[in-house]
């Protein structure tokens, strides 16, 4: 028998208006039903699912059909016809029509799967890892795999249309350790010698920038070499771009004209043209976090100035230790006479919650009704000075007031995810909505204790601002930088700067870093000679494209958007990779692996 020819549709794009067509269909068996003499097949594509009808009398081979089982490939040739009126499945998009076959071909027959694709979101995930091409197979990975698909489309068009080329840069380059670990790959030519995978393109993309290409961008691959959760993998997807002759403002308006048309032309999400920028002081200090979710309130309320002189010693000694302050969240309404949001049981897990931050402790103040307090900490104060605080809180019956004091680095990452949690636990955040928001004025520089220095909050090649620039080597910690990172649902979704393009703040900025005229040679030597020979003003950013398309996808699990990801561990399931490999391999690179030390 001659084979069936080209498929001339997927399932769903053919509709009632192609009634009475021969088509031509292929796919997997999602279901079988044979009612003997009639076997019922659902078809099914990346489209979605079409039924096929095999009668005896109309096809051919239909012994062959009686060989159909579950996930076998088919290719069916015959007509699409109206299903009968009471055999109407409202339920998919294909439900009023079926093709009635006249011929059929397994092109390839299937053992029984793990797990049947209907059921994956029953089975546990390193089931569906392991097995994720079966995985892929169902409706929701395919919805996000051809969303995904859309995004970049989105992401190319709109950048071509303004003016972008996409440039190619190495996935072998230099090792510039300044941040996360590195993945290395070792040389068999330069024999003891390593390529690095790229943590991102930022060094290539700003010497494109100095070669005139004048606006880049490159959809991404970035490795590294770090500890994994729910939003992180080994290796991922940016958007990168980089522009010359441009201000802060033109970088920022267009990346996130880039976001607008990717959440309006991929979900019809319409985000409002212009959206607020919060410093980053301002960030910390309401909402303990460079990524505030401002969707709901909880805000932080500083009392550092009232518990400075309290009673309470250990509110005291935080407020007097350098770099030290005592804050709060006011949890409203979470105490309600016999219907308690946070039960006293409740209380003591929030005081385990904050250790994992390393917050010493938590500190409460029940307010119930008519004023009255329960508390662990009111008897060690004043009445003056509890009256302070639940003045500055605003405090009313039914309010819970949760305290935290130490260095504001602790308790900013405390507090901050301390409301989330909050959030969480009452059901306060509408997640129907997109909160879209600019952090601006980073700081330039943070103190690192491990490594005694001071270290680059982004990366070296940041712009510091301009006001600052006279008090770059006497007061490093106050510097800020031209730096901006976008902000949805409390999720970093892209970041960027201006970059350094004059020779000789660069050369500031390592030396502030603690790195000797050596060590800039040796690690960025070809990057700062390229500096000599002119290079533009320019800046840009990375929007972490796996993110964007987790919102979109409505998931918090990275692996979610990507089709063959790695677990916690860094491992795929499915591979077992990384394995060893044969010692022919590692002879030829000169290598000898020896037990981890």
């Amino acid at each position: 028998m001659a084979k069936i020819g080209n498929r001339t549709s997927y399932c769903t794009d053919l509709t009632e208006k192609d009634i009475g067509k021969e088509v031509i269909v292929k796919g997997w068996t999602a279901k079988r039903r044979d009612l003997g003499g009639v076997i019922f097949v659902d078809l099914r594509d990346r489209t979605g699912i079409l039924q096929v009808v095999f009668e005896a009398a109309e096809v051919a081979n239909f012994p062959l059909a009686e060989k159909i089982r579950s996930e076998y490939v088919l290719a069916v040739r015959g007509k699409l016809r109206a299903r009968d009126e009471d055999m109407i499945n409202p339920k998919i998009k294909t439900g009023a029509i079926e093709v009635l076959a006249y011929e059929l071909e397994i092109l390839s027959d299937a053992d029984t799967p793990p797990f049947a694709i209907e059921d994956a979101e029953s089975v546990n995930e390193m089931t569906r890892l392991k097995y994720r091409y079966l995985d892929l197979r169902t409706d929701r990975m395919t919805e996000i795999m051809r969303l995904r698909s859309e995004m970049l489309y989105v992401t190319r068009d709109y950048l071509h249309k303004n003016g972008f080329w996409e440039i190619e840069t190495p996935y072998l380059g230099k090792s510039t350790p300044e941040g996360a670990r590195d993945y290395l790959v070792p040389s068999r030519v330069h024999n003891g010698s390593f390529y690095a995978l790229p943590q991102s393109p930022q060094l290539y993309k700003q010497l494109l920038m100095v070669g005139g290409a004048d606006k880049y961008y490159q959809v991404a691959r970035c490795f590294r070499d770090e500890d994994l959760r729910a939003n992180r993998q080994p290796e991922f997807t940016q958007i990168d771009l980089e522009m010359s002759f441009v201000t802060q403002k033109q970088v920022m308006d267009l990346s996130y004209g880039l976001v607008r048309e990717i959440f309006k032309k991929c979900a019809g999400v319409k985000l409002p043209k212009k959206i607020r920028e919060m410093p980053y002081d301002e960030a910390m200090s309401r909402f303990g976090s460079d990524k505030p979710d401002t969707r709901f309130g909880l805000e932080l309320i500083d009392v550092s100035d009232i518990a400075a002189h309290c009673g309470f010693q250990v509110f005291e000694r935080a407020v007097a230790t350098k770099g030290g302050s005592v804050r709060m969240i006011n949890a409203k309404g979470f105490v309600i006479e016999n219907n308690l949001i946070l039960s006293r049981r409740d209380i003591d897990a929030l005081g385990e919650f904050v250790k994992t931050y390393k917050a010493k402790g938590l500190a409460w103040i029940q307010v119930r009704h008519g004023m009255e307090l329960n508390s662990s900490i009111t008897k060690f104060m004043s009445k003056e000075t509890v009256d302070a605080l639940l003045k500055r809180a605003n405090a009313e019956p039914g309010d819970l007031l949760l305290f935290v004091a130490d260095k504001d680095e602790v308790v900013f990452k405390t507090l901050g995810a301390l409301r989330l949690h909050l959030a969480e636990i009452a059901g306060l955040i509408d997640k129907s909505k997109f909160d879209v928001l600019w952090v601006v004025d980073f700081p330039m520089f943070e103190w690192s204790e491990e490594e005694k220095r001071h270290v680059a909050v982004h990366h070296p090649f940041t712009m510091p601002h301009e006001k600052d620039l006279d008090i770059l080597e006497s007061d490093p910690g106050a510097v800020r930088a031209a730096a901006y990172d976008l902000v949805i649902n409390g999720e970093e979704s892209g970041g960027g700067s201006l970059r350094i393009h004059d020779r000789a703040l660069q050369k500031r900025i390592f030396n502030i870093l603690g790195f000797t005229d050596e060590q800039i040679e040796e690690r960025f030597g070809f990057f700062v000679n390229a500096f000599k020979y002119g290079a533009p003003p320019h800046g840009g950013l990375a929007f972490g494209f796996d993110r964007l398309v987790m919102m979109l996808a409505h998931t918090e699990n990275i692996k979610d958007v990507i089709a063959f990801p790695k677990i916690q561990n860094a491992s795929d399931v499915m591979t077992q990779a990384p394995t060893p490999v044969d010692k022919k391999q590692t002879e030829e690179l000169g290598l000898k692996v020896v037990e981890k030390i």
